[in-house]
């Protein structure tokens, strides 16, 4: 990085949120601007998680940028391979490349009150940015349990997310901790290989046929030749999970009927009735996220494969040790064990205009307006921030959303003129996460009887978004200047960022309302 170097906008990430937030600013005229990208290509959790069988539980079609349609996915299902292949094509179409800088792991962002801008430390150097979007994504910093012994152990240790492909897993005991979506993909991709696999499960995931198919040549020429049926393709993918979120949100009763479909799928596959007992949930189904597959089932049943109903507790030398008390001697342990996601490490590094962390602000629980912008942190926002997640449709709905309403932030600037900020006003923010919040306690997520990382450490759902994602378009299109405070620099003999103008509420060009539907 050049000494000194000034952008206008910093964007951290160049996954999904990073890249799209890259295209929509060169479509808004802005090219001053960078990506600060810690690794050394573009993708995101799509370039990290790169263990077997690792695919999306998202229709490929709904799973894209609207702006970028791919007619040559190869799958309704796309793998891993496919879509960062997509995010690489993204990123040279758009001419995202002369703004990217790998190897720039950004470790400290401070707020300048008196210059009303961001100071930026990476690995690579310094440099400072009117605007910070972050969007380094929930999914990034893999989280390892604090198990005793662990350190001790004299096998191999990764997380899925940080899989080891030098290693060589035929023939060895290895344990598989954790019960997630990786989970689901890796012990089907790798039973046949190891010589023994022991599944650690706390709890079981509620598991759905996965209708996945190739996508005919016949189907990617009609797409390339007439694009609007690829648009049809997204839109009736989009419509169908539009119509299901009711009873995610509102009537979470009704995902019965989804109950008993998941439970055939299950007795098909598993016919030992002691497996299939330890394999069956004991909460509402939702809950936790819906896991599609067609071979984890079968995989369990197979001879090679142990299936412990319980966490993993203790490692002593190459024993690993359940909650149960069962023992069981492994060369390897791999951790699907999830991220940190409602405590995201980026937050402590994120100092604000009051001198306290992203992390500090939010330690009784993360809450942003309009899951964007948080009080005390001027013209710094979230990309999937908090309560934007969704238990069943594609995060790129979301994604987009929030760019709308980033540009909109940025043409709010512009209007304004000069050296000028806009901050969050705390009762904003405190009105919009106590609507939220209302919304989220009749979720099947809040009701369904589980514990999932939808849950912050006080059990609040700080997580997810509780309507459809229609509705989050909608409340995410303008900028309401009525919940922001307008910063300007410090008149003469004034404390340095102390002089602030409020906009009267209601004075917003788009007039937009700040309620949440109920």
């Amino acid at each position: 990085m050049a000494e000194h170097e000034h952008v206008r906008v910093a964007v951290i990430g160049s996954g999904f949120g990073g890249l799209g937030a890259a295209v929509r600013l060169r479509r808004e005229g802005i090219t001053d601007f960078v990506v600060l990208e810690r690794a050394g290509s573009v993708g995101g959790t799509w370039r990290d998680n790169s263990y077997p069988g690792c695919a999306c539980d998202v229709p490929s079609h709904l799973y894209s940028f609207s702006f970028a349609p791919n007619p040559e996915w190869p799958r309704t299902f796309s793998g891993q391979r496919h879509i960062r292949a997509y995010l690489e094509h993204v990123t040279d179409v758009f001419g995202l490349r002369r703004h990217l800088r790998f190897d720039s792991e950004v470790k400290l962002l401070r707020w300048d009150r008196e210059e009303l801008r961001w100071h930026i430390e990476t690995t690579r150097g310094s440099l400072t940015a009117d605007v910070v979007v972050s969007a380094t994504g929930p999914l990034s910093d893999p989280k390892v349990p604090n198990i005793p012994g662990l350190d001790s152990f004299p096998g191999k240790v990764f997380h899925s997310a940080r899989w080891d492909h030098d290693y060589d897993l035929r023939g060895k005991r290895v344990a598989m901790v954790g019960t997630g979506a990786s989970a689901i993909q890796i012990v089907p991709a790798i039973q046949s290989r190891v010589g023994r696999l022991t599944l650690f499960q706390r709890t079981p995931p509620w598991v759905m046929p996965r209708v996945d198919r190739a996508i005919s040549p016949a189907e990617r020429w009609l797409h390339r030749a007439l694009p609007l049926t690829t648009q049809l393709r997204r839109g009736l993918l989009w419509g169908i999970r539009e119509l299901q979120v009711q009873a995610f949100t509102k009537h979470p009763d009704e995902l019965g009927l989804v109950e008993q479909l998941a439970k055939r799928h299950l007795a098909r596959a598993v016919k030992d009735p002691a497996l299939r007992a330890k394999l069956t949930p004991d909460y509402r189904i939702g809950c936790k996220r819906i896991l599609l597959s067609n071979s984890y089932y079968p995989a369990l049943t197979r001879p090679n494969v142990d299936v412990v109903d319980s966490g993993l507790s203790e490692v002593r030398g190459s024993t690993v040790i359940a909650a149960d008390g069962t023992e069981t001697e492994v060369d390897a342990i791999v951790f699907g064990t999830g991220f940190h996601v409602t405590d995201m490490p980026i937050a402590e590094r994120v100092v604000g205009a009051e001198g306290i962390t992203l992390a500090e602000s939010w330690k009784d629980g993360m809450k942003a307006l309009r899951g964007a912008t948080a009080a005390g942190f001027p013209n710094f926002m979230t990309v999937i921030g908090p309560n934007t997640g969704l238990g069943n449709s594609s995060m790129i709905l979301m994604i987009e959303s929030q760019l709308n309403y980033m540009a909109d932030y940025l043409r709010q600037l512009d209007v304004l003129g000069g050296r000028t900020a806009l901050d969050a006003r705390p009762e904003a923010v405190a009105a919009w996460n106590h609507k939220v919040q209302g919304r989220m306690r009749r979720t099947v997520w809040n009701t369904g009887g589980c514990t999932s990382w939808y849950l912050d450490a006080s059990g609040r759902n700080t997580t997810v978004w509780p309507g459809t994602t229609g509705e989050f378009r909608r409340v995410t299109r303008h900028v309401d200047l009525g919940e922001y405070e307008v910063v300007r620099p410090a008149a003469a003999g004034e404390t340095p960022g102390a002089a602030t103008s409020r906009v009267p509420a209601g004075s917003s060009q788009s007039g937009q309302s700040s309620e949440v539907a109920a």
